[in-house]
């Protein structure tokens, strides 16, 4: 499952974004992306996180298999926004 998410937080995703999402990220036992500018991280790496440098405004396409995708992409996608 996939979905595009605009990031609205006015600084980007900072650290504290970063960290919000890997905690939440952390809940599941689903594999789950960040695909952003030609790269693609996973969401529980914080530091993969904070190297995208994404700017405020931008589209990210998060991406999760397994029972939990649709939850977890729903709760990331809600701290995104």
């Amino acid at each position: 499952m996939q979905k595009m998410i605009v990031v609205k937080s006015t600084v980007g995703l900072h650290a504290s974004l970063a960290a919000k999402i890997v905690k939440a990220a952390s809940q599941y036992s689903v594999d789950i992306l960040l695909h952003y500018d030609n790269k693609t991280i996973d969401v529980k790496s914080i530091l993969g996180l904070m190297s995208l440098a994404v700017p405020s405004g931008e589209n990210v396409i998060i991406e999760a298999n397994g029972d939990q995708a649709e939850v977890a992409i729903n709760e990331i996608a809600a701290i995104l926004s």
